[in-house]
């Protein structure tokens, strides 16, 4: 293996190869073998996410050339693969539609410049968040929502691909209209009589061979297998005769490399809110995937390191007429099941695609839009998370009602604003928790040994003390809770003579915080219980002595130990 010191670094905030190195040679030929595999499985993917985002098909397969060869050489992660998604490319088509700019349908060029623009202002997000080192932001989306969002998202799009399978026309739904998922699904539906024969008949078939395959044949990839066949057959007898409507001519050879054409600053300002939103996406579904396989085979990664392979892999994107791309779960999973085991085999995926473009375009004319709108239901189904959601509700009910409720906001109302509700709902989530949090009193027995309760008025840990355990840091939406505890375990028939606030949990103290433990401190001046504390940390007790608690109570009430708190009061 090669040493991980002989890393070529390039500046402060750029490492390069930092996925492959260090490398076992011997792995090489496996991870050729794998990229291989990994092309093959992810071609037919990424055709479909461009029915997703309203692009030509062939910018599907640009987004898993230049942007993961990007990422390839600057992301941190052995096994993050990028390229086109579904989620990202759902907010996406969504946030242009909403645009309402005439003559921008989608698959024609000014949309596709618009998608090309919003990969290009998320990747400067992704620069600017890699600056600033904001990789922690990822952390503000729990997995609850996570969950919650990618169903939602998985729903959407499974009955946005209805009328593809079906062969009925697209019906027509405002671009900002609220629940235009679920108008655009009820209209579709009223025009099931319209549907084609031989069009239902490509999507039935398409979706039994990912099925059959992906469930008893899983070392042959479905997906290739199933467009393969529709090509086939769609050449052989002709089905564009009978009605199958097909792709027609898709461009050979490389995407050509430049700005975005015909946009300008007015776009930029209209981009901004789904680019904000497709970077949360970004940010949020990347760590949690390269985390997952960093704890899986021990390795490590570094979030702010692959803020640029992704920042990179997105500027490619708009240089090279692509699309936002994101750091994929499916295609990941793909990898490591062909026993990928570094970026070898996402440079060996991109160079077989360019293969691809360059002598293999010709037959995707003959590929029914049926057979794309089938591979992408079935994608979208897969991202329906019962068996997440079920997880979930079985230890937490409150989480469980979260990720039902921001499944409901991207499916009734939109993906742009569900990514939105996630971030709020994982913050209420949080600042619930920290707003309700256990706290006990700690009683003691003949032999001293404690015994936790919960805090309730009348609890005294011996005769005359209270030790009162705060389960979590004093700040603004708490302390008033902390204040009525407090007040409660005192004011009783039979106060106590001190009280000892246990500090070993509280990691934070903040400025109302810091008041309220002063105004506390007087409330039991006044009533002349001696106030103490014991256990607080090192930052804890600075807090304390800058806010003037210290001062208040006397520095002889803090105490390094419970032990020791517990001792003075006994020897007063």
């Amino acid at each position: 293996m090669s040493d991980p010191r002989a890393m070529r670094r390039t500046g402060h905030y750029v490492t390069v190869l930092e996925g492959i190195r260090p490398y076992d040679r011997g792995q090489l030929g496996r991870d050729l073998v794998a990229g291989v595999t990994l092309a093959a499985l992810a071609i037919p993917e990424v055709m479909g996410y461009t029915k997703i985002s309203g692009t030509p098909v062939v910018t599907g397969l640009y987004t898993i050339l230049l942007p993961a060869a990007a990422f390839a050489l600057l992301g941190s992660s052995r096994h993050l693969v990028v390229g086109g998604d579904s989620a990202t490319a759902a907010i996406l088509y969504a946030g242009i539609a909403g645009l309402g700019l005439s003559g921008v349908v989608p698959g024609s060029d000014q949309w596709l410049a618009l998608a090309s623009l919003a990969a290009l202002i998320t990747g400067v997000m992704l620069v600017i968040a890699r600056v600033a080192r904001l990789g922690f932001v990822a952390d503000f989306i729990s997995r609850t929502v996570l969950v919650g969002f990618l169903t939602g998202v998985g729903v959407q799009v499974a009955l946005s691909q209805l009328g593809g399978m079906l062969g009925v026309p697209s019906p027509d739904v405002a671009p900002d209209q609220v629940s235009g998922t679920l108008i655009r699904f009820w209209k579709t539906l009223r025009e099931i009589d319209q549907a084609q024969a031989a069009t239902v008949a490509v999507s039935v078939a398409v979706i039994v061979t990912l099925v059959v395959f992906e469930r008893w044949i899983t070392r042959i990839p479905g997906g290739l297998v199933a467009v393969v066949g529709a090509i086939t057959a769609s050449w052989a007898l002709d089905l564009q005769s009978h009605g199958v409507a097909v792709l027609g001519t898709v461009p050979g050879g490389l995407p050509s490399i430049g700005w975005p054409a015909g946009v300008g600053w007015d776009d930029v300002r209209g981009l901004l809110p789904i680019c904000a939103s497709m970077f949360v996406v970004i940010l949020a579904q990347s760590a949690a995937t390269s985390r997952a396989y960093a704890v899986r085979y021990r390795e490590r990664f570094d979030e702010n390191t692959d803020l640029v392979g992704l920042a990179t892999a997105n500027i490619a994107a708009a240089l090279s007429s692509s699309f936002v791309v994101n750091g994929s779960p499916t295609k990941t999973e793909m990898a490591d099941a062909a026993k990928s085991r570094s970026q070898v085999s996402m440079l060996a995926m991109a160079a077989t695609v360019a293969v691809v473009l360059l002598f293999l375009t010709e037959p995707l004319q003959y590929l029914p839009n049926a057979a794309l709108s089938a591979v992408v239901f079935v994608i979208g189904l897969k991202l329906v998370d019962l068996a997440g959601l079920r997880a979930i509700a079985k230890v937490r009910r409150d989480e469980f009602v979260i990720a039902l409720a921001t499944t409901a906001i991207v499916v009734g109302i939109g993906v742009e604003q569900g990514i939105v509700a996630a971030i709020v709902l994982s913050l209420l989530v949080h600042v619930s928790r920290h707003y309700t949090p256990h706290d006990i009193v700690l009683t003691l027995g003949p032999d001293d040994r404690p015994h936790v309760v919960p805090a309730a008025p009348g609890v005294l840990t011996e005769p005359g003390l209270v030790v009162y355990r705060f389960g979590v840091g004093l700040f603004y939406a708490n302390a008033s809770r902390f204040t009525e505890e407090v007040l409660a375990l005192v004011d009783t028939d039979d106060p106590p003579r001190w009280f000892v606030l246990l500090a070993d949990a509280m990691d934070d103290v903040d400025y109302t915080g810091g008041k309220t433990l002063l105004e506390v401190a007087d409330q039991l001046a006044s009533r002349g219980v001696v106030f103490a504390v014991a256990e607080a940390g090192g930052d804890v007790t600075g807090e304390l002595a800058r806010f003037g608690v210290t001062e208040a109570i006397g520095s002889e009430h803090v105490y390094r130990t419970l032990d020791e708190a517990i001792a003075a009061f006994r020897g007063s």
